[in-house]
């Protein structure tokens, strides 16, 4: 089997800077960046480097006031507002810190919600939700609501969420921030899993410097820079 090797994002020259009252401040810094197709790619660096700043314009929440963005191909800097947010929703899913969960949905509601706003056929979403919950291992939590989850449990409903789609680019920023250590580990491996799995890109950011051994790439940024980009050898080419 042919692999895709496309890049699923390429940032060139992007900057960014924010206006606090009558302060500029830069917040990105002329990056240029790849993002490798079917890859587990980490950003890392201190609190206030830019870390979300960077995931929101590869996630196409934000755009930079300078420089190119290309996610799955396309330009999105050409994009209008409304077919931005129609491209975000088509190729690019989300998983929160605090998760993010509806809280007067079940599980499979939640996991359902995205692929009702998408136009999804009632047989689709029959099809698709229970494989994604069956997938995270919450089959039998089907019809417990969030405050019923534990932290673990709601980001796992988070990761299936994000995927109901079938993207190509999934964002998560610091998803394991709220978690318990063992927990958090347990989430991380579950994401690596799905990303083996559904062969999409992950992108997640991380002040942590022990989810470096879990990732494909990592990037390494301070002060609005990529310092580096470390990437891992692919099996098949060792």
């Amino acid at each position: 089997m042919n692999e895709d090797l496309t890049p699923v994002a390429v940032l060139s020259k992007c900057e960014r800077t924010y206006q606090l009252d009558s302060v500029s401040v830069p917040v990105i810094k002329g990056v240029d960046l790849l993002i490798r197709p079917a890859r587990f790619t980490v950003i890392l660096g201190p609190s206030g480097s830019g870390k979300t700043t960077l995931l929101n314009m590869i996630g196409c929440i934000d755009r930079p006031d300078a420089g190119e963005v290309v996610v799955a191909g396309c330009d999105v800097n050409r994009l209008s507002d409304d077919d931005l947010s129609d491209f975000r929703a088509r190729n690019i899913g989300f998983v929160f810190q605090n998760f993010n969960l509806l809280p007067v949905l079940t599980a499979y509601e939640n996991i359902e919600y995205p692929l009702i706003l998408a136009g999804s056929s009632a047989k689709t979403r029959a099809d698709r939700v229970p494989k994604l919950l069956e997938a995270v291992g919450l089959a039998d939590k089907a019809k417990n609501l969030p405050g019923q989850l534990s932290g673990g449990q709601r980001q796992r409903v988070a990761i299936a969420r994000a995927l109901a789609r079938k993207p190509r680019l999934v964002i998560a920023d610091e998803p394991t921030a709220n978690l318990d250590s063992k927990t958090g580990a347990a989430i991380l491996t579950l994401m690596r899993h799905m990303q083996e799995r559904y062969q999409i890109s992950f992108v997640f950011s991380s002040h942590d410097r022990t989810v470096i051994g879990a990732a494909d790439d990592t990037v390494f940024l301070k002060d609005g820079v990529v310092l580096s980009v470390q990437r891992k050898r692919d099996q098949a080419s060792q």
